[in-house]
């Protein structure tokens, strides 16, 4: 497979809201070296052609560049910035949304033996290794289809297919099919941070998450951990944070009235806790967003 022809694909397919005319393909194009942004992961497999990406989760910092791919298997708070751009080299990448569904029926579809085990312990929500040929063959032909339209409709699914076979037989195939299984622990954490982050802005006991993923506490404390790099606690905050951030770019006058809404009542607690997450006060922050472009909210490719 010709690297140049990746690159030359996406390239030509490039749109700026990041989508494709084939259903949860996405490809980035980035010319800039733009700060860090925060933004959810999202569940994708993301593959760099050009250019490269650095992530922060919690306490742990991602690199990926040409040649790797990045799996995101829970929708995380990450902070994320391009590198490796030069005037004319754009950061480019392919991504595929990952769906836990489409991961199951090709667990149940896969003949025994077929499918590694899924066993040990509980894996990252982010992993990164070197892209394996098959899976770059399966991703290139997949980027063809776009100057076929007559054959997208037969031959998508089936090369989504194959690149999700890719993923769960390869080197990060533990966290991709814990993913597809509804009884894993990777499951029940993705149970736990879907409640979370529909209920950032309330207070709530771990016991009580922890029921509610169906772990015993100590159980879902160090699972948790294990997935976001982050205490539930922690992984509050930044959920917090980040709306209050979302919310700043379009109410910068309202910094106490952001403040509650994301559940802060202390203004002076919210103030401290958004400047040392990103780096300025809030009604700095607020007056930069208001004049800043802001990048499509798939930030992993």
């Amino acid at each position: 497979m010709d690297p140049d022809e990746f690159r030359t694909l996406l390239d030509r397919h490039a749109r700026p809201d990041w989508t494709t005319a084939i259903d949860g393909v996405l490809i980035s194009k980035v010319d800039r070296s733009d700060p860090p942004a925060p933004s959810m992961s999202g569940t994708v497999l993301a593959v760099i052609a050009q250019g490269a990406k650095r992530l922060a989760l919690g306490d742990k910092v991602y690199e990926y560049g040409a040649g790797q791919y990045l799996v995101a298997s829970v929708d995380l708070p990450v902070t994320g910035e391009f590198t490796r751009i030069e005037p004319g080299r754009p950061a480019l990448g392919f991504g595929l949304t990952l769906e836990p569904s489409a991961i199951a029926e090709l667990l149940l579809d896969a003949g025994p033996g077929d499918a590694p085990r899924t066993g040990g312990g509980t894996p990252s929500g982010i992993t990164v290794s070197d892209t394996p040929p098959a899976l770059l063959d399966a991703v290139v032909r997949m980027l063809r289809l776009l100057d076929e339209p007559r054959d997208r409709a037969v031959l998508a699914p089936l090369i989504k297919r194959e690149i999700l076979w890719r993923l769960i037989t390869g080197e990060q195939g533990a966290a991709v099919r814990q993913f597809g299984l509804a009884d894993s622990s990777l499951s029940h954490v993705s149970r736990a941070v879907r409640w979370i982050r529909e209920h950032y802005a309330q207070p709530f006991r771990v016991e009580d998450v922890a029921r509610l993923s169906g772990m015993s506490v100590s159980a879902f404390y160090r699972n948790f951990q294990a997935v976001t790099a982050m205490s539930p606690i922690q992984f509050q905050k930044q959920i917090r944070l980040q709306e209050a951030r979302l919310l700043l770019a379009t109410r910068p006058g309202d910094i106490t009235g952001v403040g509650r809404h994301v559940g802060y009542d202390n203004p002076s607690q919210f103030s401290r806790e958004y400047r040392r997450q990103f780096g300025t006060p809030p009604s700095q922050d607020a007056a930069r967003l208001r004049t800043t472009a802001r990048t499509p909210a798939a930030v992993l490719l």
